[in-house]
């Protein structure tokens, strides 16, 4: 800003010329063009690849005041942008892919140890009824029709654990956990236990003493089948059927924006009750916009950039910090001035920005009315023509996208959206509103209303990885009064658990005959 105050009690004058003052301000620039050049040698500038946003990425770092009317001045729209990466980012991004390799690694060594202990459960009933045959066959009574009936039974319940197992432990995991689950964890040392008692006995009863009662050990086999059955059952409840019933009501907040959400949980450790609620806050909660939080930073600015305390006697040796401790005196007075004032400016900024807005939008309105308008005029032509001469929904959305290109960029730049539409996205979703016949209004509706974070493209809000802030231990239950955060790079969820009261519920009788009455007529009227 242009505007400059100016303190009487903090004004020096002195006898000097103007020309030490004007020297002052040039050693002051200088001192300033080095400070930047120094502060752009921290910094490494990569090139993006073709697939950029449509307007530029400026409102992403937040800190650069855009002009709302390039478009009017610019025909042009650019495939590549620049982006700055600081050497801190630059080791952030290392250190997300070495925990990445780290996730990776304990992810595929928990599925391998999965796969063990399902094959020496499934291998076990079958070495059972195997290995007596392979080591004393001789000896082996005769199996009749009871035995083999029981063949029949093991060869089908196996086939309903096999399945059963699949369908409960072998889903694609949805997330890495920070810890391990503790219900799984005692399942399988469970199954391990059984299955090695189960092998003890075995090797002591049976084949010690080369048992000759072959109907004996198929029902040994058999027993072992359905404890395991049993096992399963056990399994779906803790893992499925416990968690069903809501216990908790846990608020989510996001940190930047206060946006917040409610929902009801079961009975979870924290880490399962973190990994829910992040499922959740792709579905319901509206993008994280990070240009939108800069209005007030860039207004606080702009008010401390409107004043000025200038020494016209130049630096002193004795008197530099008393000057230093005055100025930041005078900035702060003449801040708490303006401060009565900035309401009103607040006031004015945003009447002016909801006008931009309504009209940047009406103008997009009619841009994309009359292009739709044209694309149905095309469709009634191209119906006359020739099948081969017919346009493919992709070559009309590219047709028909520069008439709505200018007022699409005007609406997006304004309300702060660029960075979360690119051009190749936007041409994709006109192409599939075309393909589907959708109105206009349809199309639109991914424009002028922020979506949940799962309509956008994922390089646009995927997170590496969450980071999972807890004072108890995240394996430990949800309890009343639980407070953790889920922390990604631009943002946290604070989450607060509250337990959902116990409701006592009580019931009145109401006597059918007390809302009896008589209704008595009189036979003579007034009239």
């Amino acid at each position: 800003m242009d505007t400059e105050s100016t303190y009487s009690g903090y004004s020096y004058y002195s006898g000097r010329s103007r020309g030490s003052h004007r020297h002052g301000e040039r050693s002051r620039d200088r001192h300033k063009s080095r400070s930047k050049d120094s502060r752009s040698e921290k910094s490494v500038t990569i090139n993006a690849p073709p697939a950029e946003p449509l307007l530029g990425d400026s409102t992403v770092r937040g800190e650069e005041v855009q002009d709302d009317n390039w478009g009017e001045t610019t025909t042009a729209v650019t495939g590549t942008s620049e982006h700055s990466l600081s050497q801190e980012d630059i080791v952030r991004i290392t250190k997300d892919l070495e925990d990445s390799v780290g996730l990776d690694c304990r992810r595929y060594f928990t599925l391998t140890l999965a796969v063990v202990l399902g094959l020496l459960v499934f291998l076990t009933p079958l070495a059972f009824l195997v290995l007596p045959h392979l080591l004393w066959p001789e000896k082996l009574q005769s199996c009749g029709t009871a035995c083999e009936g029981l063949f029949i039974s093991v060869a089908f319940k196996l086939l309903i654990l096999l399945l059963a197992v699949w369908a409960l432990f072998f889903r694609p995991p949805r997330a890495g956990l920070p810890r391990v689950f503790v219900f799984r964890a005692l399942l399988a040392v469970l199954v391990l236990l059984f299955v090695v008692s189960y092998w003890l006995f075995y090797g002591v009863r049976i084949l010690d003493s080369q048992d000759e009662n072959y109907q004996g050990i198929v029902q040994y086999a058999v027993s072992l089948v359905d404890a395991l059955l049993f096992i399963h059952y056990l399994a779906i409840v803790l893992l499925e059927l416990r968690q069903l019933q809501p216990c908790f009501s846990v608020c989510v907040t996001r940190s930047t924006d206060g946006e917040t959400r409610q929902y009801n949980l079961g009975q979870l450790s924290i880490q399962r009750a973190a990994l829910a609620i992040v499922e959740n806050y792709y579905r319901d909660f509206p993008v994280h916009n990070p240009a939108l939080l800069t209005a007030s930073k860039s207004r606080a600015a702009k008010h401390l950039a409107g004043l000025k305390v200038y020494n016209v006697d130049g630096p002193g040796n004795n008197a530099a910090a008393g000057l230093a401790h005055s100025q930041s005196r005078a900035m702060i007075a003449a801040a708490a001035r303006r401060r009565d004032t900035s309401h009103n400016e607040l006031y004015y900024e945003e009447a002016e920005h909801e006008r931009r807005v309504r009209k940047r939008k009406a103008r997009l309105v009619v841009a994309v009315e009359e292009a739709f308008t044209h694309i149905k005029r095309m469709q009634e032509e191209e119906q006359k023509k020739a099948p081969g001469d017919v346009m493919d929904p992709r070559e009309a959305a590219q047709a028909i996208f520069p008439s709505m290109a200018r007022a699409l960029q005007k609406y997006l730049r304004t309300t702060k959206q660029q960075h979360c539409h690119s051009m190749e996205s936007i041409q994709q979703h006109l192409a599939f509103c075309i393909t589907n016949n959708m109105t206009p209004k349809a199309f639109l509706e991914s424009y002028l209303t922020p979506g949940p974070t799962l309509q956008y493209s994922r390089d646009r809000w995927l997170a590496r990885q969450w980071t999972l802030i807890s004072e108890a231990s995240v394996t430990s239950g949800l309890k009343d009064g639980a407070v953790f955060l889920l922390k990604c790079i631009d943002f946290s969820l604070v989450v607060t658990a509250k337990k959902i009261p116990y409701i006592q519920m009580s019931e009145e009788y109401i006597d059918p005959k007390s809302h009896k009455f008589v209704l008595r007529l009189q036979s003579e009227t007034s009239v």
